[in-house]
């Protein structure tokens, strides 16, 4: 690789020189700076930021880690990406303040995170952002306190600040779309009990129920998911047909996600049920690749991740900029998606 003493000696001038054409730091005259980039073009000359950067106070650097890039994508099942999505936000605010994205893939290990923050830390990153593929609690990463770090999609033990889906907030105004439509008999189907969302959403759900004034029935939650899609679509169909067999069934159906939906609509209509006519459906997430295209379009919630991913970059850009009255925890809504497979019971 050619160095500044090569194109010094190309151009017949001092490095002294080629520095100054650099950096712009000292006089050189028009004749001169031609001599040393032509030097440099012809030897594929290709300037080192580390001297600047050693001096320079800022990098311009931000390092974000993620496991979007080696995400497996399954094409016998529609599947988002919420972490490139996320990622994705992140790259459109730091572009726009001039910051440089740097990112590291976890290749599905998360015992990795710790040696890639490591090396961002390396090359003097301003920032870090960690971004997960779904809300969870995290090990904390275990940044140096003079580094700034965001968590997006995910949040620690240690309370490093955290960019989350506001998930009961989503549930509980979509059932309150429900109830606004007439229905009082709302069910929810479910993803695993485990999730942090499931938990969240079931709370948003008893939310809208206890703000109408409406007892929770146990009967009408339902477990749909268990491990899988694939091993679970049983389970599915258990529930639903658990639900109709109910002495008063419910009106609309909230499933855990929109793929859970999908697989709802053809359950109901195996049992002779026309949706919205006799029974509405909902789900969550506002996939569109599945909302938008079922028939009827589906009734969601949308995570609004790229938004997430913009809120993160935003506070990471003023936590940098030594501002420190920032939440150490901030939930970003999703709006309700109000489509066709909700019949509403009043006018």
């Amino acid at each position: 690789m050619a160095t500044i003493y090569d194109v010094a000696k190309q151009a017949g001038v001092s490095p002294k020189t080629v520095s100054r054409v650099l950096n712009g730091d000292g006089p050189v005259n028009a004749e001169t700076r031609q001599l040393v980039e032509a030097a440099m073009a012809e030897l594929g000359y290709v300037r080192s930021n580390a001297a600047r950067m050693m001096r320079a106070t800022r990098s311009g650097l931000v390092g974000l880690v993620t496991g979007a890039i080696s995400t497996s994508i399954d094409p016998t099942r529609p599947t988002g990406l919420p972490d490139l999505f996320i990622v994705q936000g992140v790259q459109a605010v730091l572009a726009k303040a001039g910051k440089t994205l740097m990112i590291a893939d976890t290749a599905g290990r998360q015992d990795s995170v710790p040696g890639l923050m490591r090396t961002f830390l390396e090359h003097r990153v301003e920032g870090l952002i960690y971004v997960a593929d779904h809300h969870k609690e995290i090990a904390s990463p275990g940044v140096p306190s003079q580094v700034p770090l965001i968590l997006a999609n995910c949040f620690d033990a240690a309370g490093t600040p955290a960019i989350l889906p506001d998930d009961r907030a989503g549930q509980r105004a979509l059932t309150e779309s429900l109830m606004a439509a007439g229905h009082g008999r709302i069910a929810y189907v479910t993803l695993m009990r485990e999730m942090v969302a499931t938990r969240l959403r079931l709370q948003g759900y008893h939310d809208a129920l206890a703000g109408a004034g409406i007892a929770a029935d146990p009967a009408l939650v339902a477990a749909g998911y268990r491990e899988g899609y694939a091993q679970d679509g049983a389970l599915v169909e258990n529930a639903i047909d658990a639900l109709l067999a109910l002495d008063q069934p419910p009106t609309a159906i909230c499933f855990g996600n929109d793929e859970m939906a999908m697989r709802g609509y053809g359950i109901l209509r195996s049992r002779g049920l026309a949706i919205p006519d006799d029974i509405s459906v909902a789900g969550y997430d506002d996939y569109r690749a599945i909302a938008e295209t079922l028939f009827p379009p589906l009734t969601t919630v949308e995570l609004a991740y790229r938004q997430l991913g913009e809120v993160a970059a935003a506070q990471l850009l003023a936590r940098i900029e030594g501002q420190s009255d920032l939440p150490q925890q901030t939930l970003v809504p999703g709006p309700v998606r109000w489509r066709q497979s909700v019949r509403r019971l009043t006018d």
